[in-house]
C-alpha cells in the first residue's frame, strides 16, 4: 500500500557505488540518476541533498506530465506515501508535549470504546508498529468513499496478528488510526492540525493533504509501468487520500525546511526527538529497528542512517539522514516501479565516498554456508524448521507464505558477501549483501547462542 513494501520486517533499499571519488559529486549524481531513470523507466525524479545544513543539490531530472512534456523542477509537488508517516509522528509528539496524549496510554482512552483485541494497545505500540495491526484487507473498497469513522471501524474489524509489543510489523491501520485519534484529542482533521503546527511554521508552503478535486499548481503526475509499458496511476477514492498513514503533496523545498526544524531540534522537545529516534523495545526484551515515523539503520560499514519510503498512486519517496556524516538526501519519483532507495542510497554514496559498503573478512564460513542454503530452502518452501525460533516459524512455516513467496520473487542467487558481523552476550548478527537474479538485496540475520535463527529481515533495492 503507502510503503515500499509491506513486507514482515522487510523495508528494500539497495546501496550502489557511483562513479569515481575524485569527480565532482554533483557530476557523479547527474549521470547515476540519468542511468537509473533509463533502466527502471521512471519519468521524473526530483532530488535534493543537504550537507551539514546546506543544501548541495536541488534538482529535477526528467518529466512531472509525460502528456504535456513539463519538466521536474524543485517546485514540483509528488505525492508522499508512507514518508508521511514521521509527519504524523510529529503531531502525535506535539500534543504529547502538550500533555494532551500520553505515548504508553491504551489507545480507548482517545478513541472511545475499542474491540477487545485493541484493548491493550497504547499510542506507542502505534506509533511503532508492535500494536498487532495488519494492513488494508479485500474488503477495503479503494474506489468507495468512508468517512474517517467508517474507516476506523473497518480497521477495528480486521483481526490482529500478535499480542501489543509482542514483535514488528509494518502496519498502515494503525497510522490510520493514528490520524483519528489526532483528531479525537486536538479537534482538528490531522491534515489541518499539521498545517497550523507543522507546515506554516516551517515555511512548507506547498505541503498539504492530498486533493484531486483542488488546483494545485506544479502538481506531477504518477505512473506505473503494465507489461513494460506506461500507463497513469491507479485511481482511488478521495477519501483514502486523505488518512493519515502516508496521503500527502510534498516538494523537495519543502523536505529541506522540514530536514533543517529536524536537525535544529525544532517543534518538540530534545526528549521527545530523542524518543522518536530510539528503536522500539519489544516485551522479550529485543528491539526493533523502528522508532516513531522512522526506520534506524546502519549501513553496510556502520554508519547511522534515520530514513523512510513510501509508495501511493504511481508515486515513490524516500528521505534518508545520515546523522554521522552531517547528510541528507530527499528523492520523489513518479512512478510506481521506481527503486527510491536504489537512488537515495546512490546520491548519498556520490557525496560520501564512506557509505560505499565493503565487504568484510568471513570468520564464520560455515554459519554463512547455512544461511544460503536455508534462503534456498525458503524460496521452494521448504525451510528446516528446527533451525529458527518457534517465532520465526511462524513466518516461515508454508509455501504460500508472504515472506516465502517474497524470497522466490528474488529468483536465484547469485553472490553471497559478509558485509558486516557483531558480537553480543546472547547473539550474533549478520549483514549480508546477495545479489539475486532480479535484484541485489541486504539481508540481516540474528541467531541466538542456541544456533536457532531468531530473525532475518531484508534491505533490498
Amino acid at each position: 500500500m503507502r510503503t515500499t513494501r509491506n513486507f514482515i520486517l522487510f523495508f528494500l533499499i539497495l546501496s550502489f557505488a557511483v562513479g569515481s571519488p575524485a569527480q565532482d559529486p554533483s557530476k557523479r549524481v547527474d549521470d547515476f540518476i540519468a542511468v537509473e531513470m533509463t533502466a527502471q523507466k521512471i519519468p521524473g525524479v526530483s532530488v535534493a541533498v543537504v550537507r551539514d545544513g546546506k543544501p548541495m543539490i536541488v534538482k529535477g531530472y526528467g518529466l512531472a506530465n509525460v502528456e504535456h512534456q513539463v519538466a521536474v523542477k524543485p517546485e514540483t509537488i509528488f505525492q508522499s506515501g508512507s514518508v508521511g508517516k514521521q509527519f504524523t509522528a510529529m503531531a502525535v509528539m506535539i500534543l504529547v508535549d502538550e500533555g494532551k496524549i500520553v505515548l504508553d496510554e491504551k489507545i480507548g482512552k482517545y478513541l472511545g470504546p475499542v474491540p477487545e483485541t485493541w484493548k491493550d494497545i497504547t499510542v506507542r505500540h502505534l506509533l511503532t508498529h508492535t500494536g498487532g495491526m495488519t494492513d488494508y484487507t479485500e474488503d477495503f473498497n479503494l474506489w468507495q468513499d468512508y468517512t474517517e469513522e467508517e474507516l476506523l471501524k473497518k480497521a477495528q474489524a480486521v483481526p490482529t496478528a500478535f499480542a501489543p509489543g509482542e514483535r514488528w510489523q509494518y502496519s498502515n491501520l494503525g497510522y490510520l488510526t493514528l490520524g483519528v485519534l489526532i483528531r479525537k484529542v486536538s479537534g482538528k482533521f490531522y491534515g489541518d492540525y499539521l498545517q497550523e503546527r507543522v507546515f506554516k511554521p516551517l515555511g512548507m508552503t506547498t505541503a498539504r493533504v492530498i486533493s484531486e478535486a483542488d488546483i494545485i499548481p506544479n502538481r506531477a503526475m504518477g505512473y506505473r509501468l503494465a507489461s513494460s509499458e506506461l500507463k497513469h496511476q491507479h485511481w482511488v477514492a478521495p477519501q483514502f487520500n486523505t488518512t493519515a498513514d502516508g496521503a500527502l503533496y510534498l516538494t523537495v523545498l519543502d523536505m529541506i525546511k522540514w530536514d533543517y526544524a529536524l536537525t535544529k531540534g525544532m517543534l518538540i522537545k530534545k526528549e521527545s526527538y530523542a524518543q522518536m529516534w530510539t528503536p522500539v523495545k519489544l516485551n522479550n526484551g529485543r528491539t526493533a529497528n523502528y522508532g516513531f515515523g522512522w526506520m534506524l539503520e546502519e549501513n553496510a560499514n556502520g554508519r547511522k542512517v534515520i530514513e523512510h519510503g513510501g509508495a501511493w498512486q504511481g508515486f515513490k519517496a524516500h528521505i534518508a539522514r545520515y546523522p554521522d556524516d552531517k547528510l541528507t538526501v530527499i528523492v520523489l519519483a513518479n512512478l510506481a516501479q521506481a527503486n527510491q532507495g536504489r537512488l537515495a542510497r546512490g546520491i548519498a554514496e556520490a557525496y560520501e565516498p564512506g557509505l560505499i559498503p565493503k565487504p568484510i573478512e568471513d570468520p564464520e564460513p560455515q554459519a554463512t554456508a547455512l544461511f544460503r542454503d536455508q534462503l534456498k530452502k525458503m524460496s521452494a518452501g521448504i525451510p528446516d524448521l528446527d533451525l529458527f525460533t518457534a517465532e520465526m516459524q511462524k513466518n516461515i512455516s508454508g509455501p504460500q507464505d508472504r515472506f516465502t513467496v517474497f524470497i522466490k520473487s528474488l529468483g536465484e542467487i547469485k553472490k553471497f558477501e559478509l558485509m558486516a558481523r557483531k558480537v553480543t552476550a546472547d547473539e550474533i548478527s549478520y549483514r549480508y549483501r546477495i545479489e539475486f537474479t532480479t535484484e541485489t538485496a541486504y539481508m540481516n540475520v540474528t541467531k541466538r547462542t542456541d544456533g536457532k535463527i531468531a530473525a532475518l529481515g531484508f534491505q533490498p533495492a
